[in-house]
């Protein structure tokens, strides 16, 4: 555990000298600006590249051994059905919490706002509108996996590896235990790559967030200060709702994950990337106690349907943007939109930006002008932020709760 806090501390000793280089360029450089913004970020782009180079191999190998080690296909059902209960009610809960609060703090008709500039909103108006049932199918079915492992499609990888798991489980132990074994090992060596990336971390912070407060300064926060406070205080009520029926099936065993997950958390915060921190979220939940067949197919189908804080973000953002322009919408127009989100959102994860791309397209929908996500564009990344951690929360809960349901959960993590 040393070695975990010393890396802890270092990401947090980079969060703060990534804002103190990011605030003295801004302020007293702001010429410098874009090109230090430009280069420091190449940081983080290296950590998060280096991460996205083991995903697909390490989504690929743990799920297939999981599934063919289980070799009960009517286990694989209950645990699939389990996992998908919980997302569904996740995703509503997340929902409803957003509309709920952002009717009630109304942030759009406090918030005074002018769209001056919508070319950065243009691209995403754009990607919105060709997003169909076809390109839904074309997400989540693999035309190849060499191109699913390519374009790191996490859902195009799982319904690969699912089928390919259950036929190995079915084909007996005499000609599945040689492939099965060797994948086994070839996921450990992944999992040993993903301790030396995490030291890696705190570089890929500090570039991260310093090229962030260099391009926008500290002026942004001030002008968003209602928006922020509203949405941060939104997701706080989540974490509480989410906490508490954590602490409902985990017991004071909650507290002994969320120490657990303290670094997923605090990495998937300042890169505002979730899937920055899946290997190291494996890793962290099977130190835990959980079953490593249930975290090998939980979490990488938790990673394109369990997205908490994008969901609540969702339906807050959506609102505030018809607040915004005065649009007064009815409830039933509202709880409709909810279900709209719900659909929607379960098509394009792994998208770029998918959350933003899914309100252009609901705002069009119910005749909210789609331009006005240019009025969140300048503060999304701080957003993100937000979003990203709460991500990685959800579905540590949801792995943790179904290997609980299962009766997989060990009394007592130890490390691996």
């Amino acid at each position: 555990m040393k070695g975990q806090n010393k890396l802890f501390f270092a990401i947090i000793i980079a969060l703060i000298i990534g804002v103190i280089m990011g605030g003295i360029v801004h302020l007293q450089y702001p010429e410098s600006s874009e090109g230090f913004s430009k280069n420091i970020k190449l940081l983080g782009t290296i950590f998060i590249r280096l991460v996205q180079m083991i995903i697909a191999p390490l989504v690929f190998t743990t799920l297939v051994v999981g599934i063919a080690k289980m070799s009960d296909v009517k286990m694989i059902g209950r645990v699939g059905t389990k996992a998908m209960l919980w997302f569904i009610s996740a995703s509503l809960v997340s929902l409803f919490i957003g509309l709920i609060l952002v009717n009630w703090l109304e942030p759009g008709h406090v918030t005074q706002l002018a769209v001056q500039d919508v070319s950065g909103a243009q691209e995403l108006v754009k990607s919105s509108k060709g997003f169909s049932m076809e390109d839904f199918v074309h997400h989540i079915i693999p035309k190849s996996l060499f191109e699913a492992f390519a374009t790191n499609e996490v859902l195009q990888i799982v319904v690969f590896s699912v089928m390919f798991g259950i036929a190995l489980a079915n084909m007996g132990e005499e000609y599945a235990k040689p492939i099965v074994k060797a994948l086994d090992i070839c996921a450990h060596a992944i999992l040993k790559m993903v301790g030396y990336i995490m030291w890696f971390a705190p570089l890929g912070v500090l570039g991260a967030i310093a090229a962030v407060v260099a391009t926008n300064g500290f002026e942004i926060f001030k002008v968003y200060a209602i928006y922020l406070r509203d949405f941060f205080f939104a997701l706080g009520i989540l974490w509480l709702v989410l906490c508490i029926v954590g602490y409902m099936i985990l017991g004071n065993r909650l507290f002994d994950l969320l120490r657990r997950i303290k670094e997923p958390l605090l990495i998937a915060f300042s890169t505002t990337s979730s899937e920055a921190v899946f290997p190291k979220l494996v890793e962290e939940l099977e130190r835990f106690g959980c079953n490593n067949r249930i975290v090998s197919f939980i979490l990488p189908l938790g990673y394109s349907f369990n997205l908490d804080g994008s969901m609540m973000y969702m339906t807050f953002a959506s609102i505030f943007i018809a607040q915004i322009y005065g649009i007064d919408m009815t409830l039933g127009q509202q709880i409709t939109m909810l279900l709209v989100l719900m659909l929607t959102s379960k098509g394009i994860a792994g998208v770029p930006r998918a959350s933003l791309v899914i309100i252009v397209a609901t705002c069009t929908m119910f005749g909210i002008p789609p331009e006005g996500i240019a009025l969140i564009l300048p503060i999304d990344h701080f957003c993100d932020m937000g979003r990203s951690m709460t991500n990685v929360l959800g579905n540590a809960l949801a792995t943790s709760a179904v290997s609980k349901w299962e009766g997989q959960l060990e009394s007592h993590g130890g490390d691996l």
